[in-house]
């Protein structure tokens, strides 16, 4: 999965504006108010049953082996010499089909499970960041039979082929651990997690903001340990919690959501912010480069399809 994003929640490959254009403005309306009263309904800890599905413990607290403790942040694990790249640094950000590497870019992003060993090897001389899930179970996965039944939440909206993750949960975090392990072994250089905002959706598995804080802190710690770079993709909220702990971002429809200038806690800090705009047809992409390009002259901004492809066009 990658965008999971409407203003202040998630959603998917599919955002808002794409909603809207499939259902009319009408139809929109009535899907984010059913999506707001289903949220509403998870953090009063309930799931699709209307129960809690687990402890959802208060602010400030987190779950340690089904028990809400206090949470104190440490510092951040060191990252000198891990890449950490500048506002203006060139991507191509490609999850399906045949490897394109054929662009003058200084960074691919990839996914971690799909990308063969040869075209690692044709990307030579560039930085490769490999994708995968942190917050989701996909069941398609090499290790989706590894995840226990009881960290699996609600679907994700539209795919039923994912859910939500108890990232609270040891042997999820165990599995974490062994994707950034592969990560590390198959030379990729960093590592894009998605899902990193669970909290803010219809997860029902009780998510707190501070969870999906320390988890996000968790993740970007685990990365560095192994020497692997880390973006943060979306989460919005919690940008000025974690410019800290990565080493650049990754939005996807900050233009379209009216939320580019929240970024600027990265690009103050001298970290990349990796942005793209999407269309359903790529027929449309000039036209929508033409509207968004030059808006973000801090941003590394791509015009790509759905999919996400080899197509690719970048504003200078």
């Amino acid at each position: 999965m990658h965008l999971n994003r409407r203003p202040g929640t998630t959603t998917r490959w599919a955002s808002l504006a794409r909603v809207t254009r499939a259902l009319g403005a009408a139809g929109a309306v009535a899907l984010l108010a059913a999506t707001a009263a289903a949220t509403a309904a998870t953090a009063a800890g309930c799931g699709d049953d209307g129960e809690s599905s687990k402890p959802f413990c208060p602010e400030g607290q987190i779950r340690v082996s089904g028990v809400c403790q206090d949470y104190a942040a440490g510092a951040p694990v060191d990252a000198t010499g891990i890449w950490e790249p500048a506002p203006g640094t060139t991507w191509q950000w490609q999850l399906t089909e045949a490897i394109d590497p054929s662009y003058d870019v200084n960074m691919y992003d990839v996914d971690l499970f799909n990308v063969t060993g040869a075209e690692l090897a044709s990307l030579a001389g560039k930085v490769v960041i490999c994708y995968f899930s942190a917050g989701s179970w996909e069941n398609w996965r090499d290790d989706a039979d590894l995840f226990p039944d009881a960290a699996l939440g609600n679907t994700l909206d539209g795919w039923d082929d994912e859910r939500w993750l108890d990232i609270t949960d040891a042997t999820v975090r165990d599995l974490m651990l062994d994707r950034l392990d592969l990560a590390a072994s198959l030379g990729c250089d960093g590592v894009e997690p998605d899902n990193m905002d669970g909290y803010q959706n219809h997860h029902g598995i009780g998510l707190n903001a501070t969870e999906q804080l320390e988890y996000n802190r968790f993740i970007a710690d685990a990365a560095h340990e192994r020497g692997l770079s880390v973006g943060l993709k979306n989460d919005l909220d919690q940008l000025e919690d974690l410019v800290d702990w990565f080493d650049w971002a990754l939005n996807e429809e900050c233009h379209s959501f009216h939320e580019c200038d929240r970024y600027a806690v990265f690009t103050n800090a001298g970290k990349a912010v990796f942005h793209v705009e999407y269309v359903n047809n790529w027929s449309d992409a000039q036209g929508l480069a033409d509207r968004v390009c030059g808006n973000y002259p801090a941003f590394s901004t791509l015009i790509k399809t759905w999919d996400l492809g080899p197509e690719l066009l970048a504003c200078d």
